[in-house]
């Protein structure tokens, strides 16, 4: 006699077996939240960092653009192009910053300009320093107050400057902003000559409308005095984002003393201001080079002072807040830019799939499971109750209807698809429809 081996399942056969609607029907929950964890990751991820950074700074030659190009070699030695774009100052910085149709990133924008502009898309990588109104008047005695500027020829800087936003401002509140008051769009190199000529009585200048040149050539000029801010405190209750800021005597010339006294002086702070659509890992990067710019002692700040997350005109963003709390990440100290900020990227996206997928690997197949021996078991609770009708005593069940029950759940049972884990069960289950035939055979037979 030859010898029979029967051949195990195969794993198509196994496939088969399965219960793929049962299988559907659990896993389609778990797909969707899959799937929808996979699009936020995705989304909030941004994979790819973008290879240019467009800045946006302020005139040639001004202190404003001077630092735009100092961030510019810094992060381009991280493999990062930047783009400097020219400006005429702060306000024309916030105005494009502010337009969805300008491509432009990030951009240094002074406090006190947000009026009318909706900022809803900007938000701050944080203040990056303190910037003074400088106000350089002819003048015999030292000034004190801007009340004897009133009906004189002031430059307040050009159209688009921060600088003339805030001398309106300045002069608005001392009411001397009209008539007889003369005001010049004027402002920088031009300013300055026209000053020096006598062709003007007074100068307004800022970091957005002039040069560390321009400022210099005013020191000590005979006749030229440097206002001091006397109602300085008042200033700061009138204009919350103004700072007082102090200038010690012979801080800018200890060989000349200049200024020959302490003056207080004004000014807002300037802050790096990004539409909130930048890429996490460019924040990163802007900060950094925003703590090798600023980070040092200077004439205005303390080491370390800036920068820092202050919220003034605009919100911190999520990202700035985390750098300033973490600092810089470990994979940017460890790897290049490009890798670190690819493998960031990749784990923010990996980290929540974990969070579904090991949870989701564990209760599918308990769910399946329970459900096939749900699928089991309830044809057992209907054999139940058809042998409970059929047995009673005096039943008036009708015993021909009972049997044609019973084939229809072998039947069924027949047709039932179950994992081949669950096979012992299903037999189990014809053996136990066979013997309650038997049984409903025998009571009946007895009854006739």
């Amino acid at each position: 006699m030859d010898n029979f081996r029967i051949a195990p399942p195969r794993w198509v056969d196994r496939i088969r077996a399965a219960s793929w609607g049962e299988l559907t029907l659990i896993s389609l929950p778990g797909l969707i939240v899959l799937a929808l964890t996979v699009w936020v990751a995705v989304k909030s991820a941004r994979l790819a960092p973008p290879d240019k950074i467009r800045f946006i700074s302020g005139p040639d030659g001004s202190s404003y653009r001077t630092q735009a190009d100092r961030y510019k070699k810094i992060i381009e030695g991280y493999g990062v192009e930047v783009e400097v774009i020219p400006s005429r100052g702060a306000l024309e910085n916030l105005q494009k910053l502010a337009d969805p149709k300008n491509k432009i990133d990030v951009g240094f924008v002074q406090g006190g300009l947000s009026d009318g502009i909706d900022t809803g898309r900007l938000m701050s990588l944080g203040s990056v320093f303190a910037q003074p109104l400088m106000i350089y008047a002819h003048s015999d005695d030292p000034l004190e107050t801007l009340a004897p500027l009133g009906g004189r020829r002031l430059a307040v800087g050009p159209e688009g400057s921060g600088t003339r936003v805030l001398a309106m401002k300045l002069l608005k509140a001392n009411e001397i902003d009209g008539p007889p008051t003369e005001l010049l769009d004027l402002g920088g190199e031009e300013a300055s000559k026209a000053l020096l000529a006598g062709a003007i009585d007074a100068v307004f200048l800022m970091g957005d409308s002039a040069t560390p040149q321009v400022i210099r050539s005013l020191r000590g000029v005979p006749g030229i005095e440097l206002t001091t801010f006397r109602q300085a405190d008042a200033y700061l209750r009138k204009f919350r984002f103004l700072s007082k800021l102090t200038l010690p005597e012979g801080a800018m010339d200890l060989a000349k003393n200049y200024p020959p006294r302490t003056l207080q002086l004004v000014g807002p702070t300037v802050e790096l201001v990004a539409k909130q659509d930048l890429h996490p890992a460019l924040s990163d990067l802007l900060i950094s080079a925003a703590r090798e710019v600023h980070g040092g002692a200077g004439m205005f700040r303390n080491a370390g002072e800036y920068p820092a997350p202050l919220a003034r005109d605009f919100r911190i963003s999520a990202d700035a807040e985390r750098y300033y709390k973490s600092g810089e990440q470990f994979l940017y100290k460890r790897l290049p830019f490009w890798l670190a900020s690819l493998v960031d990227r990749l784990l923010v996206l990996v980290l929540p799939l974990l969070v579904v997928l090991l949870p989701a690997s564990r209760i599918v197949p308990w769910l399946y499971r329970w459900r096939a021996r749900s699928r089991i078991y309830r044809w057992y609770g209907l054999l139940m109750a058809i042998e409970h009708d059929v047995m009673r005593p005096q039943s008036p069940v009708d015993g021909a209807a009972a049997m044609r029950r019973v084939d229809d759940i072998a039947l069924a049972v027949n047709d039932m698809r179950t994992p081949p884990s669950f096979a012992d069960q299903l037999y189990v289950l014809r053996d136990h429809i066979a013997g309650v035939r038997r049984r409903l055979e025998t009571t009946l037979a007895g009854r006739t």
